[in-house]
């Protein structure tokens, strides 16, 4: 997705937000939209069963290298959302970028360049910028 893409999505958004405009209503909307994104993945599992998760303590040896540990790690992911949970994620995940655009429309932030930064960051950064 190239630049243009994020700033016209970022103005449609500007355009069409309307009834929940307030910084209040922005901030609250945005955590919900969260929490439906969450909700929809873990329903995959709970309701759907298409995917099941297995979480358990990450194994990793002691003396592996930053470069060998994505080959211990694991997303504690059994199967893949069906097309049914994948819709309802996706549209969940839409939802949540909308109230994202909306806040940084409110903050007079603009997305693209906060992934621009974001990426030259991980790019610079690299293994350091880890979480």
């Amino acid at each position: 997705m190239d630049s243009t893409t994020f700033n016209k999505f970022q103005d449609s958004v500007s355009k069409v937000l309307v009834r929940h405009k307030s910084i209040l209503d922005v901030v609250t909307k945005y955590q919900e939209s969260c929490a439906k994104v969450n909700r929809a993945v873990v329903k995959s599992a709970t309701s759907c069963g298409c995917i099941k998760i297995s979480a358990e303590r990450q194994n990793i040896p002691d003396d592996a290298s930053y470069e060998e540990l994505s080959g211990y790690m694991s997303s504690h992911i059994d199967g893949a959302p069906c097309d049914v949970c994948r819709d309802k994620i996706e549209k969940e995940m839409g939802n949540h970028l909308f109230y994202l655009a909306a806040l940084c429309n409110t903050l007079d932030l603009q997305l693209d360049d906060i992934l621009k930064s974001q990426l030259k960051n991980i790019d610079t950064l690299g293994k350091y910028s880890l979480y």
